[in-house]
């Protein structure tokens, strides 16, 4: 990347590197604090390769959450251990780069790409995945934060040998 591309991510850049601590780190509120109230998270599927899914409404995605409170209902699940995929809770290191603009920024408007990794242990089978993509973020400025309004996440492994859940990506 560019020093003028990476300039041009400028906060965004450290959000997102931000968002992978938080997950690897388990600490749900600050991980939801990123979030605005009426953001997007969706990760689609593919339909056959080379072609995801394009409307979460009405094709099959891996994770859908259409605000904030799907993804919090979805933390409740794990922190209460009624996610039985998610007790004990897998450990995970998520890697992030690439992080560069797709777009020029605004005063108050991000647009960013970034690749990522997440190595994944399971300590109820001893087991060990790594899981990669890239992602699509778009940020916003909101009382002088900024904030993820929308995360699409395409997964390149989608073969998934094991459960898979937010904390994974």
């Amino acid at each position: 990347m560019s020093s003028l591309e990476r300039a041009a991510a400028g906060p965004g850049v450290e959000l997102i590197e931000r968002e992978a601590v938080l997950l690897d780190e388990q600490r749900w509120d600050a991980w939801l604090a990123l979030y605005t109230p009426d953001c997007e998270f969706w990760m689609p599927a593919w339909k056959a390769d080379g072609t995801l899914t394009t409307d979460p409404q009405r094709e099959l995605s891996h994770i859908y959450y259409g605000s904030r409170a799907g993804l919090e209902e979805r933390i409740l699940r794990i922190r209460s251990g009624r996610s039985a995929a998610s007790t004990p809770i897998p450990r995970t290191t998520h890697l992030v780069g690439q992080i560069f603009a797709t777009a020029p920024p605004s005063a108050d408007l991000l647009q960013l790409r970034s690749s990522w990794m997440c190595s994944v242990f399971f300590p109820r089978s001893g087991e060990s995945q790594v899981f990669f993509g890239r992602a699509e973020h778009r940020l916003v400025l909101r009382d002088g934060h900024w904030l993820i309004a929308r995360k699409k996440t395409v997964l390149l492994n989608d073969v998934l040998p094991t459960m898979f859940d937010v904390y994974c990506v």
